[in-house]
């Protein structure tokens, strides 16, 4: 067997350039770059220790052969031709992988096959025995690349992909790769700042791949030390002896790497699940000495024990899947970004994110950027200096302050002056004027941010007078006034509810979203809350039912107050809150005409309409719908207020429930859905198609001199005229629109309906 061969080093999209140097590093020569791969010739003990050392390559595939092929019987012959007898035992196991297509072959299966059966056809013995197929645990594993009409036939050395260091039994829910982290380290400059005695912190640490990451590369251990089973234990050509030289090299330097002072690496994570999982794989690595994992949020990670040390900061903040996510991962970023400010001054930081808007968010600037791939999801990484004139504030310091401030740390770290001059003239000690502490300053608003940020502000200060004197501490502060910031934005006493409309798809999907995040930025500011209390949802054009579905399960209630009675929202977990903000006039204008009378409140939903009656002095209240989700919500209002007894709630489908009723009311509302298939009703309701039955089954349970109040959101709803000829019928809507919804005045449309 010849003393070098040629060697393929597979490795994730992106890192090529740096698995050239570390492949050249470790001995490999006249090695060049391919698409995810790095080529070239090595000698057993330099395959050996590229197996050993790499942290950034998945597999090494030494060549065993390369030939032209035209077609199948080519691609046969040529595997075998192989002296497969100096590779394994005819009752060896073996697993084949096939890459490529062309030369007639399409299908990796089939090319997989075929280089199987000549595998097999060469080894089959006189007696019958052959290499059987073990596709999780082969002795030999075989790869072929068929590349451009030649076949290019390699024995995996690894066995499993080398990122499987074999310590993160346990991980995320979206962990990077162990040969991802540790290139992203090596980009951020890790290998230096270790060398140099300095610290690693991850304020979103996940289960501890960064860390662990770090820890072997700072303590010289080699990423796949601990690793038992390769591609080449079973392989007839491995040369025991000189892996044994090899490994024991490698058990020393982590000895003597693990011997010296530990480095301060420190994780921090938010969700307590992931703790004892990422505590678990630092033990496993070996470098629970090392590394230290705490439970906590970004905003309150601690990155120095004392004010001397420096280091990095590197973090994969998560990528947003689900609706809603644009406000926390902007504040997530916000929060990550004053912490930078705030607690590492001159310490270096490397943000790795699936959404680089959202890096310029953090009010710094990175001075240099390279791209990664995550398995099929472009990402940057961000590497800062955390340094005061790369902040990008909301505030401007003149010259004089920045000097100022300059001979300040210059005096803070020049040593103890000579003892005399420490004291004044009666002996005292001459206490230092101690430093003013940081002022951690917001990240300066984008000009169409701030443009925003003064609209909310104009539209609060209006509304403030009104708001005072109705007692109302939930309602509308900004509708699409900015017609490139399509939003609705509602306050919830110190909450606050956005629905984002979906642009149109004439816009620009990145401006869309660059406006979004420029708005989001500005809310918290503009409107003085705190940004954990922000919560968006993305409304589109809604089917069916799909706006009462459930879109997160968190369960939270908020309690908010309107015309003396206290109701239940949820901010979160459905479209809607529970509260139709654009209906307060009539829920009012129903608490002032409760009084003694029998109120029907039909498709209640929450039924914040009967709370209101019941307030007004209501004999009794009948709420009516289909959800039990709904109803127990409706039970908790009314309970909230002490209005459980005399208040009825129902069950079922409203006009079924209708056509069985016998009762009368004095007062009836009516604000039915535009369209409902729930499978729990008879047939399908549609607003425009059955209002007159609606009206007429809900007109017989109204008691003589009784109202019926109807309303309902859909803009292209008309009243059918027929209804004129049998009833009293006037147009309120004009009567039932707020100051808040008065620039959107087709919010809903409402009647007063009598008898004639």
């Amino acid at each position: 067997m010849s003393d070098r061969f040629e060697l393929f080093l597979t490795c994730p999209k992106g890192l090529e350039g740096l698995l050239i140097e570390e492949a050249v590093g470790l001995g490999l020569e006249e090695a060049r770059e391919h698409t995810s791969a790095v080529r070239g010739m090595a000698t057993m003990e330099t395959a050996y220790r590229l197996c050993l050392w790499s942290r950034l390559a998945n597999r090494v595939l030494l060549v065993l052969k390369r030939f032209p092929m035209k077609d199948a019987e080519d691609l046969y012959h040529g595997v075998l031709d192989i002296d497969w007898q100096d590779h394994m035992l005819s009752d060896g196991t073996l697993a084949v992988e096939f890459s490529g297509h062309g030369s007639g072959i399409d299908n990796t299966h089939f090319g997989a096959l075929k280089v199987k059966d000549a595998i097999v056809d060469k080894l089959r013995t006189p007696q019958g025995d052959r290499p059987s197929i073990d596709k999780l645990n082969p002795d030999l594993r075989i790869h072929l690349r068929l590349d451009r009409g030649e076949a290019i036939l390699s024995l995996d050395l690894s066995g499993h992909s080398l990122h499987q260091r074999g310590y993160r039994l346990q991980q995320g829910a979206a962990p990077l790769k162990e040969n991802l982290a540790a290139a992203i380290l090596i980009r951020s400059g890790w290998p230096r700042i270790a060398a140099e005695g300095g610290a690693l912190a991850d304020p979103m640490c996940g289960v501890g791949t960064f860390l662990v990451e770090a820890g072997m590369i700072a303590a010289d251990m080699a990423p796949n030390l601990r690793r038992e089973q390769w591609g080449f234990t079973a392989w007839l050509g491995h040369v025991p002896a000189l892996w044994k030289k090899l490994h024991e090299e490698a058990v020393e330097r982590a000895a003597a790497g693990l011997a010296k002072p530990p480095l301060w690496i420190r994780g921090y994570e938010a969700d307590p699940r992931l703790i004892q999982p990422g505590r678990n794989n630092v033990e496993r690595a070996g470098l629970s000495e090392w590394i230290k994992i705490y439970q906590g949020e970004v905003a309150t990670f601690e990155p120095r024990p004392d004010q001397n040390q420096k280091g990095l900061v590197i973090c994969n903040p998560p990528y947003g899947e689900r609706l809603g996510d644009e406000a926390s991962l902007l504040y997530l970023y916000q929060n990550l970004g004053e912490r930078l400010r705030q607690a590492c001054l001159n310490w270096e930081a490397a943000v790795f994110t699936g959404a680089p808007d959202l890096g310029k968010r953090m009010g710094i600037r990175s001075h240099k950027q390279y791209s990664f791939w995550n398995g099929a999801l472009p990402c940057k990484l961000l590497l800062i200096k955390v340094l005061p004139d790369q902040f990008v504030t909301g505030e401007r310091r003149t010259p004089e302050q920045r000097q100022a401030e300059r001979e300040q740390a210059a005096y803070d770290q020049t040593p103890d002056e000579p003892q005399e001059r420490k004291f004044n003239k009666n002996g005292n000690p001459i206490k230092p004027t101690p430093a003013p502490a940081p002022v951690i300053e917001q990240p300066r608003l984008s000009e169409g941010g701030q443009m925003f940020a003064n609209r909310l502000q104009k539209n609060l200060k209006a509304m403030g007078k009104w708001v005072k004197r109705e007692g109302i501490d939930c309602y509308r502060v900004y509708d699409a006034d900015m017609p490139e910031y399509a939003m609705a934005i509602d306050l919830y006493h110190d909450w606050v509810h956005v629905q984002e409309y979906a642009a149109p798809k004439s816009i620009d999907p990145e401006k869309a979203s660059a406006r979004m995040f420029d708005a989001l930025a500005a809310i918290p500011q503009a409107l003085n809350v705190d940004k954990s209390r922000v919560v968006v949802k993305r409304r589109e054009r809604q089917s069916g039912t799909k706006q009462y579905e459930r879109q997160a399960a968190q369960g939270k209630f908020n309690e908010v107050s309107e015309g003396g009675v206290k109701l239940l929202v949820n901010l979160t977990d459905y479209l809607d809150t529970g509260l139709f903000l654009d209906h307060r006039p009539m829920r009012m204008r129903i608490q002032k005409e409760a009084a003694g009378k029998r109120f029907l409140n039909l498709f209640c939903y929450t039924a914040t309409a009967s709370v209101h009656a019941a307030k007004g002095g209501a004999r009794s209240t009948t709420s009516v719908d289909l959800s039990k989700t709904y109803l127990d919500w409706a039970r908790r209002n009314l309970s909230l207020n002490g209005y459980s007894d005399k208040n009825r709630l129902e069950q079922g489908d409203v006009m079924a429930w209708l056509e069985s009723s016998r009762d009368e009311y004095d007062l009836i509302f009516i604000d039915p859905p535009t369209f409902s298939n729930s499978k729990r009703m008879e047939g399908i309701f549609d607003v425009q198609r059955d209002q007159v039955h609606l009206i007429d089954l809900a007109m017989a349970r109204l008691a003589p001199g009784g109202v019926l109040y109807f309303s309902n959101n859909f803009r292209k709803f008309q009243l059918e005229e027929n209804l004129a000829e049998r009833y009293a019928v006037e147009e309120i809507s004009a009567q039932t629109i707020d100051p808040d919804f008065a620039r959107n005045t087709k919010i809903h449309r409402a009647w007063k309906i009598t008898a004639r």
